[in-house]
């Protein structure tokens, strides 16, 4: 699919780009970022006011080549890479993604300094968890504790939802140092999830941190937990948002602005797409920035192949925006944005969703 009439950019410049939207070389150090407010009391209802300083969402996108596929390899080939979750540190990006292999779907981790490296870096498949099913990684550095944090879901044979997990480590550049996974909520009874989901997604403000998720009924879910309790004592569950969604939401922190946007997909029935929603606060209402399939955050309406590039999808599926700064606040530059997405043609799908074969790919805007 190309669109006539557009400015489109090489995929060169593609790759480019994502090499230079670094962040801090440590983790570990203060960013610099400008703290964000403290969250009001639970339960406020009243919309958000309308943003005092205007922010705009890329209104064109192009996509490069596929930049991450499934490996050839004889142990853990996998038919396809998705969920990708990416952080800058230590100058070299860390992506960690889903696999999908024959029989079990566990994750994998890459590591580089410049993404036209990506393809040809080694892989390491995570060993954290026992089961067959653990998968779709959020990574970032938690500062209070001074630990990398990776979440993801897993499968809880006997449990009415799947496990919310998480492992750790101190140093993001060992993928044998991450801990075997623990969970959220370490016994049934003590899980508040009123209905199940997946694509788990934690962010934090000065207060709190705060546990999203999504389900297959139009339902984005929010749960909090003081700051000094997590990765424990998640409650006072909620539904956040509820419109026609149903996976892999992701909530950030816009730089500067003191506002929090969230990027959620949908077309569950056809060709996957990005909504995208504006709040005040991360326990506020949220409005929508760009939720129809006509103007969506990114979709087959608005998205492109760069200049050189053949075209290898016509969906924009569980995709994560590169961050500002690798830490709990999930802050992204709005003067920045870029989108790290797993991506297929819809008539490359099968009829099994297991067996789709997705890649992983960049979006960046159009000037």
């Amino acid at each position: 699919m190309r669109l006539s009439g557009w400015s489109l950019v090489s995929a060169v410049v593609c790759a480019a780009a994502l090499a230079a939207a670094v962040v801090p070389d440590s983790a570990a150090e203060d960013v610099g970022q400008a703290a964000p407010p403290a969250a009001p009391a639970a339960g406020e209802k009243t919309p958000p006011a309308r943003p005092a300083v205007e922010f705009k969402l890329p209104e064109r996108w192009v996509y490069s080549a596929p930049l991450l596929a499934p490996e050839e390899r004889q142990t853990d080939a996998a038919l396809a890479v998705k969920d990708p979750s990416v952080v800058f540190a230590g100058g070299k990006w860390h992506v960690f993604m889903t696999i999908k292999c024959s029989g079990y779907t566990p994750m994998e981790y890459a590591t580089f300094d410049t993404w036209e490296k990506a393809a040809a870096a080694p892989r390491t498949v995570l060993k954290v968890y026992d089961g067959k099913y653990y998968c779709a990684p959020q990574v970032f550095f938690f500062r209070p504790q001074k630990k990398w944090y990776l979440i993801y879901q897993a499968g809880a044979p006997g449990r009415k939802f799947m496990h919310v997990a998480y492992s750790t480590t101190e140093d993001i550049t060992r993928p044998e140092s991450w801990s075997k996974a623990d969970w959220v909520f370490p016994r049934e009874e003590s899980d508040p999830r009123k209905e199940g989901g997946l694509d788990y997604w934690m962010i934090c403000d000065q207060e709190r941190a705060y546990f999203f998720y999504t389900n297959l009924n139009g339902k984005m879910w929010r749960l909090w937990t003081e700051l000094k309790d997590f990765p424990r004592g998640f409650g006072h569950p909620e539904v956040a948002l509820e419109a026609d969604v149903f996976e892999a939401s992701h909530t950030y922190r816009l730089k500067g602005l003191n506002k929090y946007l969230t990027v959620i997909e949908a077309g569950q029935a056809g060709r996957r797409y990005y909504k995208a929603y504006l709040a005040d606060r991360l326990d506020g209402r949220w409005t929508p920035l760009a939720d129809t399939q006509e103007k969506p955050f990114a979709g087959w309406a608005n998205v492109g192949p760069a200049q050189g590039v053949e075209p290898w999808t016509d969906n924009i599926s569980h995709g994560e925006l590169l961050r500002d700064a690798s830490d709990e606040t999930m802050t992204v530059d709005p003067a920045n944005l870029r989108f790290v997405f797993q991506g297929v043609l819809q008539k490359d799908k099968p009829g099994e969703y297991g067996k789709i074969p997705w890649r992983i790919g960049l979006l960046q805007p159009v000037d």
